[in-house]
């Protein structure tokens, strides 16, 4: 079978400071390529990561951008869960463990 098609699309503006709006899914894959571009920036300019059209990551993404956040590298238009779970990680705790467990208490028992 065909394997699973992992796209992320990255926009680049600058106007003062530059804002990489990323689309789609940030996977391993991408983030080395992420990290030469926030880097190739220098440290003269605010760079912004706008996620407001990410669909989805993992651990590996959420460990991006928990480092990029300790860079003074700004989120914006991050999804609360999101939020949540790099808070949770770099408070070193396990958080989509600790939200499904969260999840699991709030809802009615049968």
């Amino acid at each position: 079978m065909y394997g699973e098609l992992k796209l992320l699309r990255i926009d680049r503006k600058a106007n003062g400071e530059v804002v990489f709006t990323l689309s789609g899914r940030i996977d391993e894959e991408h983030i080395a390529e992420l990290e030469t571009l926030i880097a190739a920036e220098g440290n003269d300019r605010r760079v912004v990561l706008d996620l407001r059209d990410m669909t989805l990551t993992g651990q590996d993404g959420i460990n991006f951008l928990a480092r990029c956040e300790a860079a003074d590298v700004a989120l914006a238009n991050c999804d609360p869960y999101v939020c949540e779970w790099i808070t949770r990680q770099k408070a070193g705790k396990s958080a989509h463990a600790d939200l499904i467990g969260e999840k699991k208490r709030s809802e009615p028992h049968s």
